[in-house]
């Protein structure tokens, strides 16, 4: 049976079939006009799965992109102020640190369990990838995955 099928017909009426379709989104780092933000987010019912990489013309030219880690983060439903509960699943020390800030910071924000894939670098950014520079495009993913998140639970919702 085609899925877009089992989707129309789902008995509670839910609009799955439009929920599950994956964004991608791309955009500038603040201070780095050259180096965009990817972006490839799924927003299921009950998870997030969210990939985030960088790519920058000066640096990327014939460089495959490292695999980067991946996490897990769920929120702490029993204190919804607690800090979210996260492991790794699939750790690369360069990327960790980020890629477990943002699956917490998603998870809390939305009440739901995120996935997170993070093979971002910001050292083609204008200081070299420093922190300020690594928190407003920590930042900057948080705001336009929570716009985004909010766009699919309102088309579920309509």
């Amino acid at each position: 049976m085609d899925l877009a099928a089992v989707a129309q017909a789902l008995p509670n009426g839910e609009k799955a079939a439009a929920r599950n379709q994956p964004v991608q989104l791309s955009f500038p780092l603040p201070r780095a006009p050259n180096t965009r933000v990817n972006l490839h987010l799924t927003v299921h019912t009950a998870a997030l799965l969210l990939f985030v990489t960088t790519t920058s013309p000066e640096h990327d030219a014939g460089v495959t992109a490292p695999v980067g880690s991946f996490v897990y983060a769920m929120p702490n439903r029993a204190a919804p102020t607690a800090q979210p509960l996260s492991t790794p699943l699939y750790p690369q020390t360069p990327t960790l640190d980020l890629a477990t800030r943002l699956a917490k910071i998603l998870a809390r924000r939305t009440g739901r369990p995120t996935y997170v894939g993070n093979s971002t670098s910001f050292a083609s950014a204008g200081a070299g990838g420093n922190v300020e520079e690594e928190m407003e495009g920590l930042a900057r993913v948080v705001e336009v995955v929570i716009d985004e998140v909010k766009k699919a639970d309102q088309a579920a919702g309509a």
